[in-house]
């Protein structure tokens, strides 16, 4: 009973979140006019001027011995105290699962590396997650916080989780058991699948066991149902899973990081149901999308019933990645008020620049979505993508909806499709607005299935020659 009336009371602070005012002060709708009033709400916690550094509670910094222990100590004295930072001086430590509690920032020292033990009993015993939208007993992440407020992952240094295609990434075989003794990574995620699809009534995610022989891997950084939340100027590398996965969180800012990891589902940045998210300055080299806005999955998704809005992207970088900026496919929770700005894409590895993906089975309604002055250099497939088909497609009950979309000042030099846009018969795409963009290099016709207003102003779309045919001579 407590664990539900926690979470109800969570959903009405989100849902109580105020809207962005989209009126300018001319009286003409602009949506650009909420940004400011977005912003105001987004404030980096601060800290009291305490510093326990992990060495003084026996981290060592080779690399080699266990550092652990010191880090929870050092986390507990500074939480007893009434918070500060936990210092991570210059230096290599070895450490399993972080936990972070309130008023406590992280602080990575320049020439500091956190190395994460990639031996997944060190992430047990389980604890409260989310995995791709569903919620469960799992691994712990890597670094982790549970009902905190004002926490800080921040510095100059350096967060290895280890991963390889021999330990964490192994996992995600689906079609062999690569991991002996294990079940394949596909069983698991399939019957964490079905257990989204049960009737709402009955669910219970504290009674969904996985973690150790499971294979479902954790996400590098997440923290669960928090409020006041930084994390900048880090670098992240070889995550087993989602990098930067907050949930149900409120007032969150991803500043100045660098994230680099090429492992299967190495999404960059995850906002999950959260309000009020900051996302600026940082680079992108993924090995799944980029930036990928997310709200729960199918009928669990429903279940706990919060989106994600007021969101805030600019000034970030993205390089290789299966989409630059993506809302779904998880997102049966919806998704409003999103706005991205002055941000670069190009690398012959990222599919698409923009990208939207649901389906029947998702459901949710994704509203408000606002771009502009946006470089794309070259992408592989769509410079803007949505695709209602994504994975079940049609067959599920609950029709997505995605409406009121703005793209302004956007440019690209090398693309398969410029537009590529597929929705249903029965709930179309709509409102879709272009204006001042210019996309060169483009391959093939724009693909409009099912699109219910689409505008485009000042729009120029410059095709590549079609290669002339060679024909291949005859023999003899």
């Amino acid at each position: 009973m407590k664990h539900i009336l926690t979470r109800i009371l969570a959903a009405a602070a989100f849902i109580a979140a105020c809207a962005p005012d989209f009126v300018s002060a001319g009286g003409a709708p602009d949506p650009w006019a909420g940004v400011p009033k977005i912003l105001a709400r987004i404030k980096a916690p601060s800290f009291p001027d305490r510093v326990y550094p992990i060495t003084k509670y026996g981290a060592t910094a080779d690399g080699k011995g266990d550092s652990s222990e010191a880090i929870r100590k050092a986390i507990d004295a500074c939480a007893a105290a009434g918070g500060g930072t936990v210092l991570v001086p210059a230096g290599t430590f070895l450490t399993g699962p972080i936990h972070l509690k309130s008023n406590i920032n992280l602080h990575l020292a320049e020439g500091a590396t956190l190395l994460f033990y990639n031996d997944p009993d060190r992430y047990m015993p389980n604890i409260f997650t989310r995995w791709e939208g569903v919620e469960l007993m799992n691994f712990s992440p890597l670094i982790y916080a549970h009902g905190q407020e004002n926490i800080a992952i921040t510095g100059k240094g350096t967060l290895d989780g280890q991963a390889t295609d021999d330990t964490w990434w192994a996992m995600h075989d689906l079609s062999k058991n690569r991991v002996p003794g294990q079940p394949p990574g596909s069983d698991s995620r399939n019957t964490l699948m079905r257990q989204a699809d049960e009737p709402i009534e009955t669910m219970d995610p504290r009674k969904r066991i996985y973690g150790k022989g499971e294979n479902l891997r954790p996400p590098f950084i997440q923290p669960y149902n928090c409020k006041n939340i930084l994390i900048e100027g880090v670098t992240i590398l070889r995550s087993p899973f989602w990098e930067i996965n907050p949930v149900l969180c409120q007032n969150v800012t991803v500043r100045g990081l660098k994230i680099i990891s090429h492992g299967h589902n190495n999404d960059g940045c995850n906002p999950e149901s959260c309000a009020d998210v900051l996302i600026e300055d940082v680079y992108f080299d993924t090995g799944d999308d980029c930036i990928a806005i997310k709200s729960g999955r199918n009928n669990d998704g429903r279940r706990v019933n919060v989106p994600s809005e007021n969101i805030i992207i600019r000034n970030c970088v993205m390089k290789d990645g299966h989409g630059g900026v993506t809302i779904g496919s998880e997102i049966s929770g919806g998704c409003r008020n999103v706005f991205v700005e002055n941000c670069r894409m190009d690398s012959p590895h990222l599919d698409r620049a923009l990208r939207f993906k649901t389906n029947a089975v998702r459901g949710g309604v994704i509203e408000n979505i606002y771009f502009r002055n946006i470089q794309v250099g070259q992408v592989a497939d769509a410079v803007v993508h949505v695709d209602f088909n994504y994975e079940e497609g049609a067959k599920g009950a609950h029709t997505p909806v995605l409406r009121n979309v703005v793209i302004e000042n956007m440019t690209s030099q090398s693309s398969s499709y410029a537009f590529y846009l597929r929705g249903f018969a029965k709930s179309p795409i709509s409102n879709i607005t272009v204006r001042d963009s210019v996309f060169n290099g483009v391959q093939r016709d724009n693909i409009l299935e099912h699109v219910d207003g689409f505008e485009a102003v000042d729009v120029k779309i410059n095709r590549v020659p079609p290669k002339p045919k060679i024909k291949k001579k005859k023999k003899g």
